[in-house]
């Protein structure tokens, strides 16, 4: 779920060869396996947190309206109840803001084709850079994307990690062309003439990227491991989350996962989750603000972003209402 919506057509459109779209990604849910007092402690975790729980949000400040909705950017028959629900607000909308629309997505696959480096080293390979058993627990995980070896040594750390988010299926599926909730969102606001904004520069993920340490970088391949050997369980899981509207689940989930089975120590968990946090999600949050404020004195707007970007202290409804939005929950049926 951190990985941004730009990214997954661009791994989707990088892939070889595309795996035989299964009929439907089915998985089981691992939450569900988890003892009854873990699965306690993990939602108490996660709704300590700012507006842990609602995907659809409704900001308003004076006579400024903002409908935020927090997407999940794989293909899911049950996002049809959420377009239903999102609908009526962009019938209202003069603007839509998300994190890539088609000029963005259209430049970082165009950026990434011109400059091999962006994806690639030209220094020491992954194989070189990690040891042996994880370098082929790594390979393995590669092999299952239809990635060969011999180039999957080749990408960078961070490109590595991102790759590793996506399970075999769902990365068939948005290579034979599915589309995700912020795919259908855009459509929907093209139907009714909305102009369509991006959050951030088409190139911000690979400028915060290229902030994170190489060993940093590794550690993330290391923490994704372990959703990588259990890809579509792993999907599974994230994606009935996501549709319990309980977004930050997804987050204390995944840190468990990765304390349990990475290898990691819990300080290194901490850290790399904390590094994450901040790059992936506060930081783009942070700047996020201006462009929101701007978009609002055209009119009525509607953002669709990423879930994980909307809870917890830094997530957009709580910088929301630091700049002075009352915020209220909507339904989706």
């Amino acid at each position: 779920m951190w990985v941004s919506r730009g990214f997954i057509g661009l791994i989707a459109a990088f892939m070889l060869t595309a795996p035989q779209v299964q009929a439907g990604c089915a998985g089981e849910n691992l939450f569900a396996r988890l003892p009854a007092e873990t699965q306690a402690q993990l939602a108490a975790r996660a709704d300590a947190a700012p507006y842990a729980r609602g995907l659809l949000w409704r900001a308003v400040r004076g006579d400024q309206a903002l409908v935020l909705l927090g997407t999940y950017h794989f293909a899911d028959p049950r996002h049809a109840a959420t377009l239903t629900a999102l609908s009526p607000h962009l019938d209202h909308a003069k603007t839509l803001l998300v994190e890539a629309g088609p000029d963005e997505q259209a430049a970082l696959k165009a950026a990434a084709s011109s400059n091999p480096t962006l994806l690639f080293t030209t220094g020491a390979t992954l194989p070189e850079r990690m040891a042996k058993p994880e370098w082929d627990r790594l390979k393995t995980a590669f092999q299952a994307r239809a990635i060969p070896a011999f180039l999957g040594a080749k990408f960078q750390p961070w490109y590595a990690a991102v790759t590793l988010v996506l399970s075999p299926c769902a990365m068939a599926e948005a290579a034979a062309g599915a589309r995700g909730l912020d795919d259908a969102v855009m459509e929907a606001a093209l139907a009714r003439g909305l102009t369509i904004r991006a959050l951030e520069p088409y190139d911000t993920v690979f400028t915060l990227f290229s902030t994170i340490p190489e060993s940093a970088q590794i550690e993330m391949i290391l923490s994704t491991l372990p959703m990588a050997e259990h890809a579509d369980d792993y999907t599974a899981t994230l994606a009935d989350a996501y549709f319990a509207q309980q977004p930050r689940l997804i987050w204390e989930f995944s840190r468990h996962d990765a304390l349990e089975n990475s290898g990691l120590s819990p300080a290194q968990v901490a850290a790399q989750f904390a590094l994450s946090e901040e790059i992936l999600m506060l930081r783009r949050n942070r700047a996020w603000l201006p462009v929101i404020e701007a978009a609002l004195t055209d009119g009525p707007v509607v953002l669709a972003a990423g879930a994980l970007h909307l809870s917890g202290q830094g997530g957009l409804l709580d910088l929301l209402a630091e700049a002075g939005f009352t915020l209220t929950p909507l339904p989706i049926p």
